[in-house]
C-alpha cells in the first residue's frame, strides 16, 4: 500500500472504511459514483471529501476512482477527453486488465460513465465515447484526449486527502498536448444526436450542471 493510501485510510471513519473496504471491483466503484450526487459546485474535492460529502463532479470521480483503484493494484491513471469549446472536459479514471484498457467515470450523462476494460488502445477506448458525447444543442463535441496521466507523481501533495492538490492535477491535464480525432472534413459533416438518444443519456441528470453552449457551432 503506498504512504498516500495508507494515509487516506488512516483518516477513515470507521462507517468509510466499511465503504472503502465493499468497493474491490471497477465495477463497484463505478456502482458507488453513480449513487452520490453530482457535484455542481466549482470547488474540486480530493477523494477523502468525496467519501465524506458523498458527491463529486467528473473530475473529483475519476480521482476518486484512480485512488480507489490503486487498492486493486492499478496504476492511478487519469485521462481527460477534450470538447470543440462547446462542451465541458470530461476526465476518466482507466485501467488496464489482462492488455485492454477499460475506464471508470462520474458524469451527468448516463453514456459518459463505465467501460469494461475490453479495449486494445487507450484511442480506441477514447472513441467509445465519441457518439455519446453532446452538448443540449445535440453537437456530438469530442474533439481529442490527453495520454494518461499517472496521479504517483502528485505522491508528495497527499493527492488522496488535500483538496488544494486537485488544482496542480488539473493544471499539469490542461498543459498536456492533446491527441486530435477528427479531420477538418469529419468536423464538418457531423449530424446531430437525435433527440430519443439525447434525451437517453440526459436521464437523471443534474440539469443545473448541463453546460449552456453561448456562440454557433463551428
Amino acid at each position: 500500500m503506498s504512504k498516500n493510501l495508507d494515509f487516506l485510510i488512516q483518516n477513515l471513519s470507521r462507517s468509510e472504511r466499511q465503504i472503502v473496504g465493499r468497493l474491490t471491483t471497477p465495477t463497484k466503484i463505478q456502482n458507488f459514483l453513480d449513487e452520490i450526487d453530482y457535484s455542481i459546485e466549482e470547488t474540486n474535492r480530493c477523494p477523502l471529501n468525496v467519501l465524506r460529502d458523498r458527491m463529486a463532479n467528473c473530475f473529483d470521480g475519476a480521482v476518486f476512482a484512480a485512488a480507489m483503484l490503486s487498492r486493486m493494484g492499478y496504476a492511478p491513471l487519469l485521462l481527460d477527453l477534450l470538447p470543440n469549446g462547446r462542451d465541458d472536459d470530461h476526465v476518466l479514471a482507466v485501467y488496464k486488465r489482462d492488455g485492454h484498457w477499460g475506464a471508470v467515470a462520474k458524469s451527468n450523462f448516463s453514456g459518459l460513465r463505465f467501460r469494461e476494460p475490453i479495449y486494445r488502445t487507450v484511442r480506441e477506448l477514447v472513441m467509445s465515447y465519441f457518439e455519446q458525447y453532446y452538448n443540449v444543442a445535440r453537437e456530438k463535441t469530442l474533439r481529442a484526449y490527453t495520454r494518461p496521466l499517472n496521479l504517483q507523481v502528485f505522491d508528495k501533495y497527499q493527492w488522496m486527502t488535500c483538496n488544494e492538490t486537485m488544482k496542480r492535477i488539473e493544471q499539469r491535464l490542461s498543459k498536456m498536448r492533446p491527441v486530435r480525432l477528427l479531420t477538418r472534413h469529419m468536423m464538418n459533416n457531423l449530424s446531430l444526436v437525435d433527440e430519443r438518444s439525447c434525451q437517453s443519456g440526459l436521464l437523471g441528470a443534474n440539469k443545473a450542471g448541463l453546460y449552456k453552449p453561448q456562440h454557433k457551432s463551428r
